[in-house]
């Protein structure tokens, strides 16, 4: 591992930081930013850092701070405000204590902090504290846990890194974790690091340089050690190709992740879903297909401060059968029910000992690993999903690293269990709300115009995971570009053609192949015509009927097929339109094909009802623009439209707002609100329609 410290950055950091934060927490600040660029070093939120320096009270007084990093915040993108101050000098007098509760310990950080507004710092603050170094850095280093997960651990840590180099049997991170680093380090303060065995790396300097780089140093001596005594590899006997093992998870990943959904009790909305994505690479398959991966698999993490995110262990299905589609149904849904009922069995051992006021998580897997496929990676949303495969693949790596080695060893289960259920690790997880759709994925054809446009954000703000689709170009790529500067990850581009069997086929594919599967089936994708009927080119007709229907129906028959495999339900919501019920003269066949869509959605609420698919559809009239985005349709009929009615094209938009009964302008953003309606299922229906259009005499009833 290379330094990445260059005092030119540092002295940017400072330039930047330092007239309001001082130069000891802008240089801090370059120092964590550099241990979270490197992912094997920590991962999102993992490790900390702190550094003691002074600050002026009220009073005017200087007194000595601790800034430690608050807990759960992401090293990679740290700023001076993601550090916590404490008082230092009552932070350690906590050390003449015998123990401390959680309870009493966030009750001392939270008292004696030096804002009152500042983030719960981190559950390592003490050792921090009492370690009497300036600048300070913990990390939970792949290299160094490679050695310390050992039964051998400490005599492996000593060979790799030297004498000069603490070394700490696993402690529950607390007060007692931070007395005996203080009372080792005073036995030998020559000493530049600790390593606390199955945890991490804690290093330590007088400048933020002397920290990272003695990190760097060590974690280099730690992979040349490994490099040299990797003497006994796994064996891989069958080498599945990637492209199989892709394959197969598209083909399962539906099923997979209706297995994985958490029943509610609500009728409305009967389950909570997750999110998958694959974890499938070269060294993941060969790890998964070696004569010792199930072994080494079914063994606890490498470190503690990985269970709130992965669970203890993860599930192994052995022998998928791929071949036949049943018996994976049965095989994937067998090894779920077998893990929960484990789970389950082992929350109820330690049920003495759970914490006041702390619930029990879901019993469900959140690594599934199976050979001939890698692994399969589920959370709740496509953030906590994306840090469970990142954990999954350092934590097979370096698992196949000590096998190479030796014999790996990880916490004791009780251990275990006092972690995954530590009320401070949970009120991580308890900030983490889910919003109305959070757990949901929609798919939205015709995405790249107006009304698609301004769907996508209105599901996107409600925590919805979107794939927006349209036929390839820019209008569809600057879409998905725009709503990733808000959305980031939630937003999936895929270029789709809804008259295109196969484009509809690969669309569907695309979403599982990236979420685990689709919820929300959004038909928005449509093309109009203007033309009488005297005049109309059967051509052109045509047309539009193979978008507007045909394209429908595509939709709605993959959709089905989807919900099908998937087993928990989903919407549909066509994008009608008001000429279903009110058609216009030289817009039949607009109207007509329209009309047919329409009729299709209504008849498929009644033959995917069984499977708790609801149907509806909204109904808006004209929408000509979302904020900047222009509407395709009205910008190819616009002026035609604008002639039929004896208008100039400028005058067209007031004139739609002024026949209907409410005078107003129909926006994208309303239509967005109809379709939010039915995918939050605000009420038990199917079948029905909602109209967006201000209210027009001659197209009600409805």
């Amino acid at each position: 591992m290379q330094s990445r410290w260059s005092d030119m950055h540092a002295a940017q950091y400072v330039e930047r930081y330092g007239p309001q934060w001082g130069e000891d927490l802008a240089l801090h600040t370059y120092l964590g930013r550099l241990l979270g660029a490197e992912d094997r070093l920590v991962l999102h939120g993992g490790g900390n850092n702190s550094v003691k320096t002074t600050r002026t009270n009220i009073f005017g007084e200087n007194h000595p701070v601790l800034f430690v990093k608050a807990s759960g915040i992401n090293m990679a993108t740290i700023a001076p405000e993601d550090y916590t101050a404490l008082d230092l000098e009552y932070l350690g007098r906590l050390r003449g204590l015998k123990d401390l509760t959680d309870e009493e310990m966030h009750n001392e950080f939270r008292t004696h902090m030096c804002n009152s507004r500042a983030q719960t710092p981190s559950i390592e603050t003490l050792a921090h504290a009492f370690i009497p170094k300036k600048f300070v850095a913990h990390t939970h280093a792949d290299a160094i846990l490679a050695l310390s997960n050992q039964p051998d651990g400490k005599h492996r840590v000593r060979e790799a890194l030297g004498d000069d180099i603490l070394v700490l049997e696993y402690i529950f991170p607390g007060l007692r974790l931070a007395k005996a680093t203080a009372d080792a380090f005073a036995d030998r303060p020559h000493c530049k690091a600790a390593v606390w065995a199955r945890h991490g790396l804690v290093s330590w300097g007088d400048t933020a340089r002397e920290s990272y780089e003695t990190t760097i140093t060590l974690i280099t001596r730690a992979e040349e050690f490994i490099g040299r005594h990797a003497r006994r590899p796994l064996l891989v006997a069958v080498t599945t190709p990637l492209e199989i093992a892709q394959r197969r998870y598209l083909d399962i990943a539906p099923m997979v992740r209706g297995q994985l959904a958490l029943l509610s009790g609500d009728p409305d909305r009967p389950c909570a879903r997750a999110i998958l994505q694959p974890l499938i690479d070269r060294q993941v398959l060969d790890f998964v297909d070696s004569d010792r991966g199930r072994e080494l698999a079914l063994t606890p993490p490498l470190t503690a401060d990985h269970l709130i995110r992965t669970k203890p262990l993860p599930l192994w299905i052995e022998e998928p059968d791929f071949s036949n589609p049943a018996r994976i149904r049965e095989q994937i849904a067998f090894g779920i029910r077998d893990y929960a009922a484990k789970y389950e069995a082992y929350l109820d051992r330690y049920r003495d000992q759970m914490p006041e006021g702390v619930a029990r998580l879901d019993s469900l897997p959140r690594v599934i690993l199976m050979p001939g496929l890698g692994a399969i990676c589920s959370g709740k949303n496509v953030h906590a999903s994306g840090i469970v495969r990142d954990i999954a693949g350092h934590t097979l790596a370096v698992k196949a690293q000590i096998a190479a080695m030796g014999t790996y060893l990880g916490c004791e289960e009780s251990d275990l269990f006092h972690m995954e259920y530590r009320p401070l690790q949970h009120a991580k997880l308890a900030a983490e709300k889910d919003p109305p759709l959070g757990r949901q994925v929609a798919l939205v054809t015709g995405a790249a115009g107006a009304i698609g446009s301004g769907i996508c954000r209105g599901l996107l703000e409600q925590g919805c995971h979107v794939a927006v689709t349209d036929l390839p170009g820019d209008p569809l790529k600057s879409l998905a570009d725009e709503l990733r500067v808000d959305f980031g990850a939630r937003v999936l581009q895929a270029p789709l053609d809804v008259a295109d069997p196969q484009s509809v086929d690969q669309a569907f594919e695309l979403v599982s192949g990236a979420w685990g599967g689709v919820d929300l089936v959004i038909v928005n994708a449509g093309v109009a015509l203007v033309s009488s009927l005297e005049k109309m080119d059967i051509e052109a007709f045509r047309r539009l009927e193979r978008v507007n229907t045909e394209g429908t129906l595509l939709m709605l028959r993959g959709a089905g097929r989807h919900f099908r495999i998937q087993g928990t339900g989903g919407d549909i919501i066509l994008i009608s339109t008001k000429n279903v019920f009110a058609p216009g003269a030289s817009f039949g066949a607009y109207s007509a094909t329209k009309s047919a869509a329409h009729q299709l959605a209504r008849i498929a609420s009644l033959e995917f009802a069984g499977m708790d698919v609801r149907v509806n559809m909204v109904a808006p009239d004209a929408v000509f623009s979302s904020g900047m985005r222009k509407s395709g349709l009205w910008a190819e009929v616009g002026p035609d439209r604008a002639r039929s009615k004896g208008l100039k094209e400028d005058d067209l938009e007031e004139h739609y707002r002024q026949r209907n009964l409410l005078k107003t302008r129909i926006t994208a953003r309303h239509v967005a609100n109809a379709v939010l309606y039915f995918a939050t299922r605000q009420s038990p229906t199917t079948g029905a329609t909602i109209p967006v259009d201000g209210g027009l005499p001659d197209a009600t009833p409805r």
